[in-house]
């Protein structure tokens, strides 16, 4: 298309886009470039950015660093599609994410990459957990969120989500997540009863499924004890317990892995967003070797290697989990950030807004998705990007970058400040 015939508005996405398009309608610009926590439109209005790509730029935006990699790969004519053959890139990911991942946590896994996003590493997940047991049944979570291809909706609770799909879900039972039944009610405890139980119609299932930190349910941390109990529960009835670490691993937590701090070992664990280190889809699948059950080329897919994406990713754990520099930021950006959201709290008129997460994974809770949804706007025309989660969409996501500087957080931070006191 000729450049006269180009416009810098948003009538191409909502004339020729489906109205399945959803962050478009949130923040209605174009935007053009980004670098670190900032985000910058076609008419060159910068907007701070909490959001992250979802969670998805933990090491913000255009990481200089990651790139220059990523070109000098492209330059090299390295392989980037490559199926699942083996590949330099592929060998030297495995290689650094065993020797700076998990042998320093005492943590032994097998590779599986199941294809680009992190509901294919979940989908993998499932297939595998039943294929291994030979139990049909999976248990998840209350507010849990996964993904919405059919396998992983089964498991997500959201009815919004699950009512698209246009036929009845199979092969879950929700549980409560810990706190759904308040602070003084341990939900584990129900999980355990129902499966000792014969007769509570509940079969007994190939896997436990969980979040440590539920995102898009609405920010919901669970607590170590909590986390102990459920492991506890499946090593003693021989069900495998799968975390789902897209969202809280990578760091955003603090640690890596968002179950350390439960001194918790998983039996399989999902990674995608933030793992190839700048926004290139790659998911993972780390599976205990005596699970290691498949055929050759049983589950498979088109894109399993995504090469530039494992190159970048390689390239992330070498700057960024070498030492614990970006652990011991995350840890005092997360204090900064938490202590300003419980001012913010403590402050508004009628007591009606809270605070929870871990790390730099914190919401929140307008109690109404009306309150919620004011404060994202007007944050948004203030320059700043937050989204909201949870049942209702009730709580506001914070998922600044892990690396996002003092200054930038700060001004972030005014800005909520100043769209809160204009809409609470």
């Amino acid at each position: 298309m000729p450049n006269e015939c180009r416009s810098n508005s948003l009538s191409a996405f909502e004339h020729m886009e489906s109205n399945v398009r959803s962050y478009s309608r949130s923040f209605p610009v174009v935007f053009r470039k980004s670098a670190g926590a900032i985000l910058e439109d076609e008419n060159g209005s910068e907007f701070i950015d909490f959001l992250s790509g979802a969670g998805v730029l933990n090491y913000g935006h255009n990481d200089p660093d990651l790139l220059n990699h990523l070109v000098e790969y492209v330059k090299s004519n390295g392989v980037i599609h490559g199926l699942d053959m083996a590949t330099p890139a592929k060998r030297e990911f495995m290689e650094d994410f065993d020797a700076i991942i998990l042998r320093p946590r005492g943590l032994t896994y097998k590779f599986q990459f199941p294809g680009p996003t992190g509901a294919n590493a979940v989908e993998a997940a499932l297939k595998l957990a039943r294929k291994a047991t030979g139990r049909h049944n999976v248990i998840s979570f209350t507010n849990g969120f996964h993904g919405v291809s059919l396998g992983a909706l089964a498991i997500t609770g959201n009815r919004y989500y699950r009512e698209a799909a246009g036929l009845p879900a199979a092969g879950a039972v929700f549980m409560p997540y810990d706190g759904y039944w308040g602070a003084d009610n341990d939900s584990s405890e129900y999980l355990e009863r129902v499966l000792a139980d014969a007769s509570s119609g509940v079969d007994m299932p190939a896997a436990v499924i969980l979040e440590t930190v539920q995102g898009e349910g609405g920010i919901n941390p669970a607590s170590k004890d909590w986390m102990q109990s459920i492991e506890r529960i499946c090593r003693k009835d021989g069900i495998l317990l799968i975390v789902d670490d897209i969202q809280a691993g990578c760091g955003r937590t603090g640690s890596f892995f968002s179950f350390e701090f439960a001194d918790i070992s998983p039996d399989i664990v999902v990674l995608s967003k933030s793992l190839s280190g700048c926004g290139l889809p790659l998911s993972l699948l780390l599976l205990k070797p005596e699970l290691d059950v498949w055929r050759p080329g049983e589950h498979n897919g088109t894109f399993r290697g995504n090469n530039l994406a494992l190159v970048t990713a390689t390239a992330a754990l070498r700057k960024y989990w070498t030492n614990s520099k970006l652990s011991e930021r995350v840890a005092e950006n997360g204090r900064v950030l938490n202590e300003h959201l419980r001012q913010f709290a403590q402050s508004s008129r009628d007591h009606s807004l809270s605070v929870r997460g871990r790390g730099m994974m914190l919401g929140l809770d307008c109690t109404t998705a009306n309150l919620a949804e004011k404060i994202a706007r007007k944050a948004f025309e203030n320059g700043l990007v937050v989204e909201r989660c949870g049942a209702e969409d009730q709580v506001i996501k914070f998922l600044p970058p892990l690396t996002i500087d003092e200054p930038t957080l700060q001004r972030g931070l005014d800005i909520l400040d100043k769209s809160v006191r204009a809409s609470a």
